[in-house]
């Protein structure tokens, strides 16, 4: 056989079965699951929403940009993590965030919670709850303090009694109070339906349509993007335990960030397990410590911290549920 007829053997870094999907498609995806809520909030928000939406995504991508021309390292604007991290961020922010919290919570989240670990791929925690979680803790006080500018919209509440208005995390907020107290709910929990599915003006951005994020939520699992197994086992978790502890399972599930969390922000590939039975434990974990800390925590939305937690744990399950490999044997010591 000629030189020239012999076959050419090429050798090239693992992986080697690919697939057509990109980094950069599948965060377009992501945005697009996303684009009907937010598209709505900002209906619904108006010009305080695109504030948000404007302050965290500019300053989610300019914080990337900066690093890595610091760094000397290429941009990484292109693959859209940044970009996703900037729009969760900001649907799991109020719209009356002031600007300037914004903008550092974004910073926070591009550079502590991303970039400092080498990158997208090695990051450890979801980045935009990272910048959520600094925000909580270093404002969490003060903003809930300004009942006209502050993270909530201040609405008429039945329960609020002689008061006028409440500024917070209103329908938790009061249900957490009703459950400290020792006594029933001051307001009906199922009468909440309609608003929370379709028309929610109080708490984040990414609250204001359980329906639409579902709908998102099976897109996504549709395409393969994300694995059933995660938003299964959280929703399941969180609801199976709201009945538990005496309450309304469909309520706290489509309240608070539960399903934002569920669908968008627990199923990040990167701080998410990789083996299947994994997923699914995680799922349930993320579901458990929201439950808990909703309903026995010193706050009523716990959905930020029961990820992060299960962000942390996510090593340890994809070691404890390894699949089992064939074709090698035990060496005798």
């Amino acid at each position: 056989m000629s030189e020239r007829a012999m076959p050419r053997l090429v050798v090239t870094a693992p992986p080697h079965i690919r697939a057509p999907a990109s980094c950069r498609s599948i965060m377009l995806w992501v945005v697009g699951a996303l684009a009907p809520a937010a598209a709505w909030s900002i209906v619904l928000m108006g010009a305080p929403a695109v504030i948000t939406y404007a302050a965290c995504i500019a300053t989610a991508l300019l914080s990337e940009a900066a690093w890595n021309a610091a760094a000397r390292r290429p941009q990484t604007l292109g693959d859209g993590s940044a970009l996703v991290t900037g729009l969760l961020l900001a649907m799991s922010m109020p719209p009356r965030t002031p600007w300037w919290i914004s903008v550092a919570a974004a910073a926070v989240a591009i550079l502590l919670g991303k970039m400092v670990f080498g990158g997208l791929g090695w990051n450890l925690f979801n980045p935009a709850l990272v910048g959520r979680a600094f925000a909580v803790l270093s404002w969490g006080g003060v903003l809930s303090a300004l009942p006209t500018k502050g993270w909530y919209r201040v609405i008429d509440v039945p329960a609020s009694g002689a008061l006028d208005a409440i500024s917070g995390a209103t329908r938790l907020a009061i249900a957490a109070a009703d459950r400290a107290a020792g006594g029933a709910y001051g307001f009906d929990l199922s009468a909440q339906y309609p608003a929370l599915l379709f028309r929610n003006l109080e708490g984040s951005l990414g609250e204001v349509s359980a329906a639409l994020l579902v709908l998102g939520g099976l897109v996504l699992i549709w395409r393969g993007i994300i694995d059933w197994r995660i938003p299964a086992g959280y929703v399941g978790t969180m609801a199976v335990l709201s009945w538990a502890f005496g309450s309304d399972p469909l309520f706290h599930v489509m309240a608070g960030g539960v399903l934002l969390g569920a669908f968008f922000m627990a199923t990040d590939y990167v701080s998410s397990p990789m083996t299947r039975n994994a997923r699914l434990v995680y799922g349930i974990g993320c579901g458990l410590f929201n439950a808990v800390g909703r309903f026995f925590g010193s706050m009523p939305e716990a959905t930020t911290f029961a990820i992060l937690f299960m962000n942390g744990m996510a090593p340890l399950l994809d070691k404890a549920f390894a699949p089992r490999t064939f074709g090698w044997v035990k060496r005798d010591e």
